[in-house]
């Protein structure tokens, strides 16, 4: 049989939408999209035959499969494009993944404010225009200790907020060691640039002294910051200036001293075993005028960048135009607070705020969940070597860089397939799971996978392993 005759083999639009199978996604899907996801596999089956060499009995049995081929390719065109993903990677703020999870108190306050309307901007006892900022206004005064506060959509909106209004067109001193790239290639002095500051870098890279600051300082200073390194660690010969020394450094000199804490630790964390992270209440007490920090990050609530501190300068953030350009919806302001309101009680918070639990759980709890997801994955009939090993989770999200939390995870090595195309079709199943690859191994983390998930990952291990598995 010559390719002329394979051509003439290919089925017709109209018969296809005429198969029984392709019927019935007519009734749930788009016609334009059937339409597109015909035209799709006719082009792929035109492009076979091509590059076909003598095995034509496999075209006819590609054409014999392409109704189902047909009605795969409109159910994977019609999934949202965002989509839930399952974190088997052990690192608890993955940037890539969407940073944190929600607790369950702030995904049902969410859901119950899209549903219907809400006192967005509406003060309910005077009965006239309010402030959408007065629904997190109060409680983050109580947990930060701070006079007042302002939330925009991320922190790097909130450090160009601050410096728009108290340094525009003036200077802002900052150490050079302190000039970091906070993700996605974006850094510090470009942030600083488009706010209208003018940046000035004192000290050198590993050290800044007190006299830096101070020789700096000219009647065209707007503020002082300091910027917290959360995402590296400069270790051996270092030095820097500390909150106490700067803030005496601003009040001697009159200009207000501005943190970037990055992160928002509003627990001590060092208290559950992990190392000191820098808290909001700490730099509060220090006398920190005012201080921003990222809600998605060891908050564990939704992306936003939340200022807070001493109300005059609030209070003129508020009225800069800028603010609503940056300001937050009504969905990041329901998860803030009823993320916020679990910091109310420290137990609760540590229960109840994914992040938060996950970071601090104990090796007695991981060794129960990999007990239990490896007896669920050995119950399968796959061809892999399977064990639980002993590994290191990470926080994530440019936090606590130098931070290995001990952890376990199932280890999983494949026989009849290499790690690369486990991981591949794992990661392109139905429910993706993100794995991580090590040394020719794939381990599922069991810090960040949930009890809940364990069926999804088992049904998926299940389906991947099979030869005719049509995810890759």
């Amino acid at each position: 049989m010559n390719k002329g005759e394979l051509f003439k083999k290919i089925p017709k639009v109209d018969e296809l939408l005429e198969n029984s199978i392709i019927i019935e996604q007519m009734e749930a899907y788009p016609r334009v999209t059937i339409l597109e996801a015909i035209r799709k596999e006719l082009d792929k089956l035109r492009e076979i035959i091509k590059q076909a060499d003598s095995e034509f009995e496999k075209i006819d049995t590609y054409i014999a499969s392409l109704p189902n081929k047909i009605a795969y390719e409109i159910v994977k065109a019609n999934e949202s494009h965002l989509k839930r993903v399952i974190n088997a990677t052990g690192t608890i703020v993955h940037t890539n993944l969407g940073r944190s999870l929600l607790a369950e108190s702030a995904v049902k306050k969410v859901a119950e404010v899209a549903q219907g309307y809400s006192n967005l901007e509406y003060n309910l006892e005077a009965g006239k225009r309010g402030s959408r900022y007065s629904h997190v206004e109060e409680l983050l005064g109580k947990i930060t200790g701070a006079e007042s506060a302002i939330v925009v959509n991320n922190n790097a909106s909130a450090v160009m907020l601050i410096l728009s209004t108290l340094s525009k067109n003036k200077e802002a001193i900052v150490s050079r060691g302190e000039l970091v790239e906070i993700g996605g290639s974006f850094r510090v002095p470009a942030v600083m640039e488009q706010s209208g500051a003018k940046l000035v870098d004192v000290g050198t890279t590993n050290k800044t002294h007190p006299e830096d600051y101070i020789e700096a300082i000219n009647e065209e200073t707007g503020v002082l910051l300091k910027v917290h390194t959360s995402n590296y660690r400069i270790m051996g010969f270092t030095e820097s200036v500390g909150l106490d020394e700067l803030v005496k450094i601003g009040r001697e000199h009159n200009v207000p001293v501005v943190e970037d804490i990055g992160s928002g630790v509003l627990i001590d964390l060092s208290k559950y075993g992990l190392e000191h992270e820098p808290t909001v209440q700490e730099s509060i007490e220090a006398g920190i005028e005012i201080l921003s920090f990222s809600g998605d990050k060891l908050l564990g609530g939704p992306q936003a960048g939340i200022i807070v501190g001493k109300k005059e300068y609030i209070d003129k953030m508020k009225k800069n135009p800028l603010t609503r350009a940056i300001r937050i919806d009504k969905f990041t302001i329901a998860a803030l607070e009823e993320t916020l309101k679990l910091y109310l009680d420290e137990k609760v918070a540590i229960n109840s705020i994914p992040t938060i639990k996950m970071a601090t759980m104990g090796i007695q709890k991981l060794e129960e969940k990999s007990n239990e997801l490896f007896k669920l994955i050995t119950e399968l009939d796959i061809a892999a070597k399977i064990e639980i090993v002993d590994q290191v989770s990470q926080i994530g999200g440019g936090a606590m860089p130098m931070s290995e939390l001990p952890t376990k995870a199932i280890e999983i090595r494949p026989e009849n397939m290499n790690v690369a195309l486990l991981e591949k079709r794992l990661r392109n199943y139905k429910n993706p799971i993100i794995t991580r690859v090590y040394k020719n191994t794939l381990l599922l983390d069991v810090r960040t996978i949930s009890e809940s998930e364990y069926k999804i990952v088992v049904e998926a291990l299940e389906t991947v392993f099979k030869k005719e598995s049509s995810y890759e």
